[in-house]
């Protein structure tokens, strides 16, 4: 048998490319082997993943084994599988993603389902959210998808990034209820602060401490943007830019919900409360290795500045 799929496609079925791969891919310590091996056929076949399964004995064209064959040669290199296909699903939505964002992960989904379980729990019908750092847009779209009479500003640095987070938007309906900011940080006159402040800010800031940086996995290290990942500093720059930053664009009572790194609570909890606009109201963790995952923050009564409209 040869050592990698050939172009001839009576040789091989959609199992044998799965089963070869598979073992190829985990040679080269690619993770979760099987399952980026059937990412990959499934859109070099047009399919869905589960129909891989209904067609184990389907001999793709010569085209579609060439162009799953390009990829697995760049993901046995590590590039992540969802830059190579263009999509990654997070709350069971398909997002557009370019080595312009940060891969979505299921991690993150824990801030999600946090959101909407507090909007309503405090029976905020209509909330209105801001989602720093939006990367893809995954916080905010998809708490918009489920929350449907939500309305979202979204910022990012870069502009590159704002314009895959408005194609996804586009792409599940929500568009006309988000606004998109190109903005650093909390730069408040940027803003388009609703009347009476926003109800919820979200963010997943870039958290990684920069002696930590070298040592990520090469597909995230080498691929994904720096400036998604590391504050270039202990990791912590931008929990405290929100500590300080975000009660002028907050409703009374609104609520801060982040999400942190491994072994981050005490550190992340210490940046926020020390300015002393914030109490503490809860830890979540996540469901996929069970780590302190999402911190959530209420503003202090007559802690909240004048709000600041931008029209």
């Amino acid at each position: 048998m040869s050592t990698q799929p050939q172009s001839q496609p009576s040789a091989w079925t959609t199992h044998r490319l799965l089963t070869w791969t598979t073992d190829h891919l985990g040679e080269q310590g690619v993770a979760e082997p099987r399952l980026a091996a059937e990412v990959l056929l499934a859109h070099a076949m047009k399919l869905r993943r589960i129909d891989l399964y209904i067609k184990f004995e389907t001999v793709p064209t010569a085209e579609e084994v060439d162009q799953f064959r390009a990829w697995v040669k760049r993901a046995a290199r590590h590039e992540p599988i969802a830059y190579l296909v263009g999509e990654k699903e997070f709350f069971s939505l398909a997002l557009t993603v370019s080595p312009d964002v940060l891969i979505p992960r299921p991690e993150t989904e824990t801030l999600v389902e946090f959101v909407i379980d507090h909007c309503a729990n405090q029976e905020i019908s209509a909330p209105k959210l801001l989602d720093m750092g939006t990367g893809s847009g995954c916080i905010a779209i998809a708490l918009l998808v489920h929350l449907p009479q939500a309305t979202a500003v979204v910022t990012d640095i870069s502009a590159q990034a704002l314009a895959i987070a408005q194609q996804n938007a586009a792409r599940h309906g929500v568009e006309d209820r988000m606004s998109f900011v190109e903005a650093d940080g909390l730069e408040l006159p940027k803003l388009r602060v609703p009347d009476g402040g926003f109800d919820v800010i979200v963010s997943n800031p870039p958290y990684v401490p920069v002696e930590d940086y070298q040592s990520l996995d090469a597909c995230v290290k080498d691929y994904e943007p720096r400036h998604a990942l590391t504050d270039e500093n202990n990791g912590l720059s931008f929990y405290a830019c929100l500590a300080n930053g975000a009660p002028p664009a907050l409703a009374s009572g609104g609520w801060l919900v982040v999400e942190i790194g491994d072994a981050q609570r005490s550190a992340v909890t210490m940046a926020i409360l020390d300015s002393g606009y914030w109490t503490f109201r809860k830890c979540v963790r996540d469901q996929v290795g069970g780590v302190e995952r999402v911190l959530a923050f209420e503003l202090l009564d007559g802690q909240d500045s004048p709000k600041i409209h931008h029209r």
